[in-house]
Formats: structure tokens, sequence, C-alpha cells
């Protein structure tokens, strides 16, 4: 059983999503809005988007119908994104370490997965902001949208309602581990590509190799050589 709720504007629905979870008896719980206004993205970061022309969601699990652990819980979710958006724009989609979503070299959503005890009941709380008809983006910004990327305009309720079914659809029936960071790392943002990155506030090339299970990705870096790093360790610059 699953209900997804509604609201016209709220601050942060990772936030508001416990209010719902202390009445419904269900495995999941979806809460949606076009206009949030105090988003927050990884580790304490903003996630800010115009109103009605983005959607900010959250669904909420909970977390003893999973067997796997938070890291590859992430990495899933990513996927599952990834795939609903690739199905809907027939545009190759691609993963940023950890798990923002890339279209077209333009970051179009971010997610943020928190775990939460919530009236006696341990749940994961996946947040995730889509840009999805906001045409204006600062011009140093690596943020797009659906309509910047593919000039396509979608309509919001449409677009939300069936999200929301391939993502519990998908979320009944997880991979194994291997297969998951087989999948993740088929579809990992400039994997095997040279970049460039920014680590102890210098820069250099390097390349990424692959995202292991313990979380962390492993770079080929001229001046150190291969190494793991965990999120924010380390910055991909381009």
């Amino acid at each position: 059983m699953s209900q997804l709720f509604y609201l016209k504007e709220c601050s942060s629905t990772n936030d508001e999503i416990s209010k719902f979870l202390l009445y419904e008896n269900s495995d999941f719980i979806s809460l949606h809005t076009f206009n949030q206004t105090k988003g927050r993205g990884q580790y304490g970061n903003t996630w800010s988007s115009t109103a009605e022309k983005n959607l900010a969601y959250t669904l909420a699990v909970k977390t003893q119908n999973f067997t796997t652990t938070d890291f590859m819980f992430n990495y899933y979710t990513a996927i599952v994104i990834r795939d609903y958006l690739a199905n809907l724009t027939e545009n190759i989609v691609k993963i940023k370490w950890p798990n923002d979503i890339i279209l077209k070299n333009k970051k179009i959503v971010g997610i943020l997965i928190e775990k939460k005890k919530i009236n006696q009941n341990n749940y994961f709380i996946i947040g995730a902001g889509f840009n999805i008809l906001q045409d204006k983006f600062d011009e140093i910004s690596n943020a797009g949208s659906l309509l910047t990327q593919t000039g396509k305009h979608f309509d919001l309720e449409e677009f939300t309602l069936n999200l929301n079914e391939f993502l519990i659809e998908r979320l009944k029936n997880i991979p194994s581990d291997d297969e998951i960071m087989n999948i993740f790392n088929n579809h990992l943002f400039r994997k095997d590509e040279i970049s460039v990155f920014e680590l102890n506030k210098n820069r250099q090339n390097g390349i990424i190799r692959n995202a292991d299970k313990k979380g962390e990705l492993w770079i080929e870096l001229e001046n150190d050589g291969l190494k793991p790093f965990y999120h924010k360790e380390i910055k991909l610059l381009y």
C-alpha cells in the first residue's frame, strides 16, 4: 500500500513527511510540492527551487523492509531515478557520485537520503529535487532542467505520479549488491575520462575509475596515483 500527498507550499518535504507518517500505516508514504522554500541538499547544502517550475519529492520507506546497507540503498535509489529520467527523455543520463543526476553535463536532480526514527519506526527518507520547467540558471551554475536540456515541457503532476509509481515498484525488488555496483559504475559520470579535481585546495588531473561498496570513489590522480575518497574529500571540477 502507498500514499502520495501534496502540499501547495512547504519548507522542506524531507522535514514535513514526518507529519504524514504519524497517521498512515503504509510501507510507502510520499509527499510532494511544486513550491519548496527551504530545500536541503547533501551535507548541509541548500537546494533552491523556482515555484511551480520544479518538483520537491520525498518518499519514506521503513528500513526493516530492506537488508541492504545504507550505501547500497543510496546507490540503488540514484539508479532508479536515473532510469526513470533516461526512459522519459530518451537521453543518456548519468550519476555523479554519490547521487546527483546529470543530463547533458548539467545537474537536474539532487538527492538527499536520511535515516530517521519516527513514531517508533525507522525510515529511509528519500528526498529529491527535480528541475523540470525552470529555464534560467546562474551563468556559472552547473544546474539545468529537463526543459533546458531536452527542450520539452513536462506536466508536473503527471511527472510526479509516474515517478512515484516507478520508484515504489523498483524498491520492492532490490537486486544484489554486486548488481547494484555494476549498474552504478556503468552509469557513473565521467568514468574513465580525464577530469580536473580540487584536492586540498590544489587542482590536478585525474580519472574516475569506480565507486565501491563502502561508499568510496576511486580516482587515479596524476600526482598521487590511485586513491579512494569519501564525499567532500575531493571535488570534481570538470
